[in-house]
């Protein structure tokens, strides 16, 4: 069974606008790199899908590390949660209806980890107990605005693991209480 995991970088006062964020240096960029390649595939909300596809397609300002990263990516599956998309790109499925009945078949059809991109579709699936684990990557700078990591109420959660990642991000891990 897939185990799934919200992880995200977020501000120090805890905001996840990725439009807004300084890009991660590179230790914390390869570690990035490293996890999508070992996923099982990606859930993605919309918003967070249409941000992501910045890396269906090769850009000549990238270096060897953003090419890997898209490589990695490009191959995972991925599913999309959208009412309002009419169609997704490569190696990706629309899962438009019944939302909970498609997640319960993506963990028991699949094994390893899952990632769930997007607050709003995070919260969702913690309101269904579906989250099997939080990663919540702080980094040194505050936005005070935008999009919380936690859509919703905080969970009960339980620290398992603290983690430094590179000179400037420590990752905290928690699983449901």
């Amino acid at each position: 069974m897939a185990k799934f995991v919200f992880g995200l970088s977020q501000s120090l006062d805890g905001y996840v606008d990725h439009l807004e964020m300084q890009p991660p240096g590179p230790v914390l960029f390869r570690h990035f790199t490293e996890w999508v390649r070992d996923l099982s595939g990606s859930v993605y909300g919309r918003r967070t899908y249409e941000i992501m596809r910045y890396w269906d397609e090769d850009r000549p300002e990238w270096g060897a590390e953003e090419r890997d990263f898209a490589a990695v990516w490009r191959r995972q599956p991925k599913w999309v949660v959208s009412r309002s998309l009419k169609s997704v790109g490569p190696n990706a499925t629309l899962v438009e209806d019944d939302i909970e009945a498609a997640m319960r078949g993506l963990k028991a059809g699949f094994a390893g980890e899952i990632e769930v991109a997007g607050p709003d579709l995070a919260r969702s699936l913690t309101e269904l107990g579906l989250i099997d684990e939080y990663r919540l990557y702080f980094r040194p700078f505050v936005l005070g605005r935008g999009t919380p990591f936690f859509a919703g109420p905080r969970p009960p959660l339980r620290l398992v693991a603290s983690d430094p990642i590179g000179e400037d991000a420590v990752r905290l891990t928690y699983v449901p209480a």
